[in-house]
Order: C-alpha cells, then structure tokens, then sequence
C-alpha cells in the first residue's frame, strides 16, 4: 500500500480498521504468511530466550510505513532483551492479520486500539483510551490480549500552522471558538457531512467556509488556501510544514494509541516487559518525527527504529 498519507491512513484506519475490504477472513484457517517472511525491513530470527511456549515471537504488521515502522520497533526491543524473533511484516489488511494472531501464525501485532475496537464492535462508542482498552478486553478472545497502549496515536486532528498557532493562542480546539468564523477549514469530501455539527454542538465552531482538500490538506494550511485543516496526528507534513495539532479536550476524535496486540500463549513475561517498555516511552511527536525519516528522508524503518530504541535505552 503506497503512503499518500490521506489515502493510506483513511484508508487503513477505515477500510482496515472497519475491516471494509474483504481480504481475508478472521476465521480462515488457511496460512497467508506461510513459506517465510513477507518483510520490507527484513527477515530475521535471533537466538535467546524463548518469548513463549513456541519458543520463537512472531511479529507482524500491516502494509503501510508506520505499521512496519512500529513492527521493527517492537521486533528489535525483543531481540534486545535476548527474545527470539521472527519478522513478518507488511502482511496485508486487518482480516488477515487478527485471523493470524488467533491462529497463532503471528504472536505480536502493532495494532490502534480504537480502530481495533471498531473491527471487533462497531457499535461501541467508547473514545476515551481507558474507555476503549476496557471495551478491548471484553471483546477481544480468551487467547489474545493487549498490553499497554502508548501515548502516541495515529488519528485524525484539527491542525494549524505554528504562525497562527502563535497568533492567535490556539492549543486547543476549543481555542477556535473565537476565530471559526473568520476561518476556513479543510479535509476529505466527506469530512463537512460527518463532523460540522458534531463540531457545532460540541465545541460551538462554526467555520467560513469548508473546502474538500483531500490529501492536500496538509499542503492548502501551507500555502494559505484554509486556515484549519484535518491532518492526521503522525502525518509527517506536521513537522515537515511546521503544523500544530491542536488538542482535542472533548474528544469528538476517538482515541487511536498504538497498543501491541498479542497472542498469549506465545508471549511471556520478558517479551510483555519490553513491549510495555516502548508504549511507556512512544508519543505522538516522537512517532511523527520518526515517519518523516521513513516517508519524507526514505529511511529504512529498521533503521530508524534501531535509532529510537537506542536513543530511549530500550536498544
């Protein structure tokens, strides 16, 4: 899946998440990942302890950039606490890879709690991260379970650039009170329809103008074109363009933490110990700047993950 950050993390934390495109099912019994590695960071197995009863921890990811980039993350903080590992990544959609980790075939997925929520309970409104880990754990099977979820999420925000930030005191949502008015704002064609009186009724904004940007949301707040724009929160544009995500106190956005989803059977008490190590130690921003690496500079994810692990003790 190529990265045109509106068309992929739409696309993934919608089509993925919501599980909308069917490619496989979760509960096939037939092996997608079978006869090696599928991995763009590379394929690997150290030797150490075991990270489970089968001995060997399997980590998965989704085809996309940050997916893969979180995978490498997750893989080389077990390698470094002496966990054998084995890499699969940019599997495929979310079908495929929960039918996986049911099955065993993957032990550890970097997974977005509140789309994961989505996938397995539609109706569900939970939006806060504890309201949503709580709503997880009842869903999710006996055999599968999440660890700590990170601060950092990957989902939708209300962006400024830092000129106007600055300008006119906007940190928070609830800060564009004032100026919505004189203000317009962009995002996908149907970004108007879904959340114009959600933004009315709950924060009282109502916006000049709504112009459908699209993928080009983030480039209409550089030149201009829109003042307020809806970016996804680890979009690389954010520190490439010098944008702000403004906070969101009320939470008409739903929480979205990278959490790592496991299967329990294959991951013990050491392997559970480095992967909440990370969570503890992974932000929004950090994420961020770590995906302009990768998407923007074209750096191997494996090594800007080695990079990030060293630079926080975990490597």
């Amino acid at each position: 899946m190529k990265r045109s950050r509106r068309a992929v993390l739409l696309g993934t934390l919608a089509a993925l998440a919501l599980g909308a495109t069917a490619c496989g099912s979760s509960g096939s019994s037939s092996n997608p990942l079978g006869g090696g590695s599928t991995a763009s960071a590379g394929s690997s197995a150290t030797s150490g302890g075991s990270g489970g009863s089968g001995g060997t921890v399997v980590v998965g990811s989704a085809n996309f950039p940050e997916n893969v980039l979180l995978g490498s993350i997750y893989s080389q903080a077990l390698k470094a606490k002496g966990v054998k590992v084995e890499e699969k990544f940019n599997i495929g959609s979310r079908e495929v890879l929960y039918g996986q980790l049911q099955s065993g075939n993957l032990t550890v997925l970097p997974e977005y709690n509140g789309a994961l929520l989505a996938y397995l309970d539609a109706k569900n409104t939970a939006v806060t991260t504890q309201d949503v880990n709580a709503a997880l754990t009842k869903a999710l099977p006996s055999s599968l379970a999440i660890l700590d979820s990170s601060p950092a999420e990957d989902k939708d925000s209300l962006s400024v650039t830092q000129e106007n930030a600055d300008k006119y005191g906007l940190k928070s949502i609830s800060d564009l009170a004032a100026k919505a008015g004189e203000f317009t704002i962009g995002g996908p064609p149907e970004f108007k329809t879904r959340r114009e009186q959600q933004f009315k009724d709950v924060y009282g904004l109502t916006f000049k103008e709504w112009k459908p940007t699209a993928d080009t949301t983030a480039n209409a707040l550089k030149d201009g074109s829109i003042q307020v724009g809806n970016v996804f929160t680890t979009d690389p544009k954010i520190v490439q363009y010098k944008l702000v995500a403004l906070s969101d106190p009320k939470n008409v956005f739903g929480a979205q933490n990278v959490t790592p989803l496991i299967n329990k059977a294959g991951v013990d008490a050491s392997a559970t110990a480095a992967l909440n190590a990370v969570s503890a130690k992974l932000d929004t921003a950090g994420l961020t700047t770590l995906m302009k690496r990768v998407s923007v500079d074209k750096e191997d994810p494996s090594a800007v993950a080695k990079d990030w692990l060293k630079a926080n003790g975990l490597g």
